[in-house]
């Protein structure tokens, strides 16, 4: 046994995917994994940068772990590491510093000798090599198809702390996806950070919807869930392959980001308000049940009070069943950061809290609609009081009483009420 490890992640699916991974690595090592909360005698702090909190919440995370455990080893690794090295090498108690990429050279790394930071040029990044023979006991599995982003949204940092938009071969796909069927797993989906790009680079070029329609013809996956997917990439054809297959999850994850032309242009989004409303508007005619959410960002440089009211009302119009909004935040490095008419954090904020409350009174009125009805449910975490948590095709959380032995299974809930909190169903099966 070499000793205990915890790793906490922030951010998105791709992060978790890799922390995953890395998990892997070290027990495959011979080291057990405790809860964060318990003190390990190494730490892994998998962070994000999307934003000044996130960046926040890193340096708190390796504080605390500090204070959990004085004499563990702290490793820092993810966005934050890659494109600002420096400030986690000075932070005390930080012993080694990783890039992205050198996330799958962590056992090697974690006994050279060598400098504290080891992060690579992002920008040299090809291919994506990571490869899991489980996912832990989670019920859902994430498979990355792609990494890094061409798209430089001048309020993005991403594409500097992930590099240039690459894919996985569709064989490796095909092999990662038939390998978590074979172990169970009721539901897959598939990550990336641009994943609407996926075979752009490809030799032949490929698209998504190729992949996705090669993984139900070739793989035995029940159920299978796309990631976010931006507004110019989700074509007429991949909407009519979920409209069609009984296996893919009516669930669209699209970033909108601002509901005004001019902040969408500043942003250096290249769509319309009119295209986007068109587009949500197909797929709710061709999927009336779709769940759709959008990201949207609040107090953009140059948001006016009138800006943000045409991003209120094209929400309010749009038949949509969940937002996630952030507060604008400025990146350095980014052009967004440099902008003039700079808006106040407090009104950014209290935007924010304005769509939050337009998203939950969306999602309620979406969720309403299946009650009544009987819903394929993934089971998701541990008995609690009697009662499971699961979630539903259409990404919506439900509460249910149930045995214990359901971990890693479908099955199937009929809705008998809705809540804020979620749904409640009585088990069929």
């Amino acid at each position: 046994m070499k000793g205990t490890y915890a790793i906490v992640t922030l951010g998105c699916k791709t992060n978790q995917f890799e922390s995953t991974a890395m998990a892997e690595q070290l027990e495959q090592a011979g080291f057990e994994r405790v809860d964060y909360s318990t003190g390990a005698e190494l730490v892994i702090v998998n962070t994000c940068t999307v934003t000044a909190a996130t960046d926040s919440q890193s340096r708190n995370l390796i504080r605390r772990a500090r204070r959990l455990n004085p004499s563990c080893r702290v490793v820092v690794t993810g966005c934050y590491a890659q494109v600002d090295p420096a400030a986690l090498e000075n932070l005390p108690g930080v012993d080694l510093v990783l890039g992205n990429e050198e996330k799958g050279e962590l056992l090697r790394l974690l006994s050279a000798n060598g400098p504290k930071v080891r992060v690579g040029d992002i920008r040299q990044a090809r291919g994506v090599t990571f490869d899991l023979n489980s996912f832990g006991s989670r019920s859902r599995a994430f498979v990355q198809i792609q990494n890094g982003c061409n798209a430089f949204c001048s309020y993005c940092i991403i594409p500097h702390a992930r590099g240039p938009s690459r894919s996985a071969l569709p064989d490796q796909i095909l092999e990662q996806v038939a390998k978590f069927c074979a172990a169970g797993f009721p539901e897959i989906v598939l990550t990336g950070i641009h994943v609407g790009g996926y075979g752009n680079d490809l030799q032949p070029p490929s698209t998504l919807t190729a992949l996705v329609r090669r993984l139900l013809e070739a793989t035995q996956v029940r159920r299978l869930r796309i990631g976010s997917i931006e507004p110019l990439e989700l074509s007429p054809e991949l909407i009519e392959l979920v409209a069609r297959s009984e296996r893919l999850c009516p669930h669209f994850h699209i970033p909108l980001q601002a509901g005004d032309d001019d902040i969408l242009k500043a942003m250096n989004r290249h769509y319309s308000v009119d295209y986007f409303r068109s587009l949500i508007q197909g797929i709710k005619a061709r999927l009336p049940d779709a769940a759709i959410g959008l990201d949207v960002i609040t107090g953009f440089p140059g948001e006016t009070e009138q800006a943000f009211a045409n991003t209120t009302a094209l929400i309010t119009e749009l038949p949509v069943s969940h937002l996630h909004v952030f507060p604008f935040s400025r990146r350095p490095g980014t052009p967004a950061a440099t902008m003039p008419q700079q808006i106040p954090g407090d009104v950014a904020r209290q935007r924010a809290a304005q769509l939050r409350t337009l998203g939950e009174s969306k999602q309620l009125h979406y969720a309403q609609r299946f009650v009544g009805r009987q819903l394929d449910v993934v089971v998701e975490g541990k008995k609690r009081n009697g009662w499971r948590n699961g979630l539903t095709v259409h990404y919506l959380p439900v509460r249910f009483a149930a045995p214990a032995k359901l971990d890693r299974r479908s099955v199937t809930v009929e809705i008998i009420e809705s809540r804020e909190e979620g749904l409640i169903g009585r088990l069929i099966d």
